[in-house]
């Protein structure tokens, strides 16, 4: 019989857990505003007791933490996992907090380059969403502050790239001239505002000319203010996508939280691409799938 699992992404910002049953169902989930940046040196092990000390004192728990937990400001650091890397790799690979009871999933590396490329949490998410789908192929595309862009073959992680796509948004958004003319507000997402910023910038040589457009439909009054942002939005991901040069015929897998999943995939599909979508339970599903892989040995280590 499986043991009881806790699974845990633990970021930057923000905190959620889940009790997860045999058949990787979730029982309970739990979430919190306790990102790692928020646990002073030391308090770990204590926030992780008060949050879900209850859910560890079932006989044989077994907790794993995904995310920022494993990184140099977190908890733990848990070393990178080189790719290609599949779920077994990565359960392996795992460091122990309180062996055989409490672990840190690694992240993942690779090189481009000559350059590294890193991520933690995402590679979770994408075993989960390879189980949730039912495939071990795909391309996957991961949207955030840091866009992930992920190639998997045969069920392992064979390689990835970072768009920092959210950030520039947050840049132009707040920091250059472009601010002058938004609204202080997003507001309410513009699907025409947002798809006419995707096709300009897929039109365009690069963002560096194309974001300029956000500033003169405004000084021209060519654009409502309330639709700037969308349209900015659609600027900053159309770049990506354009940077990708993804065939007509691709089919791409899209990961996350339903208002950035939403705009990709409408984004991919404005292009011709066929898209899937698959929400925040892929973190869980990946958890337990690694949780299924450690051995005994492996646990006690």
């Amino acid at each position: 019989m499986a043991r009881p699992l806790i699974a845990i992404d633990w970021g930057t910002s923000s905190l959620r857990g889940a009790r997860l049953g045999g058949d990787g169902s979730v029982i309970e989930e739990r979430g919190f505003p306790r990102g790692i940046l928020t646990v002073p040196v030391g308090a770990f092990p204590a926030v992780f007791d008060e949050l879900f000390g209850d859910w560890m004192r079932v006989p044989d728990a077994l907790c794993l933490i995904a995310g920022m937990a494993g990184s140099k400001q977190g908890w733990v650091e848990a070393a990178y996992c080189a790719c290609p890397a599949s779920a077994d790799d990565v359960a392996t690979t795992l460091a122990w907090i309180e062996p055989g009871r409490i672990a840190v999933v690694p992240g993942l590396c690779c090189e481009h380059d000559g350059a590294p490329d890193v991520m933690r949490g995402e590679e979770t998410q994408v075993f989960g969403a390879l189980s949730l789908l039912g495939i071990d192929s795909a391309t996957l595309v991961l949207p955030g502050t840091h866009s992930k862009w992920v190639r998997a073959e045969a069920g392992r992680i064979l390689d990835f790239t970072t768009a920092m796509t959210g950030e520039f948004y947050a840049l132009l958004r707040q920091h250059s001239i472009l601010a002058r003319t938004l609204p202080a507000e997003d507001g309410p997402f513009h699907g025409d505002a947002f798809d006419a910023g995707v096709a300009h910038a897929v039109r365009s040589p690069g963002l560096l000319q194309s974001a300029f457009s956000a500033r003169t439909l405004a000084l021209f009054d060519r654009m409502p203010q309330g639709r700037q942002p969308s349209y900015l939005s659609g600027l900053v991901i159309g770049e990506e996508l354009r940077s990708r040069a993804l065939p007509g015929d691709a089919q791409v897998a899209v990961i996350g939280a339903a208002a950035l999943t939403l705009r990709y995939a409408r984004a991919l599909a404005s292009l011709g691409v066929r898209v899937e979508t698959v929400g925040a339970q892929a973190t869980w599903r990946g958890l337990h799938d690694i949780a299924r892989t450690i051995s005994a040995g492996a646990a006690a280590s």
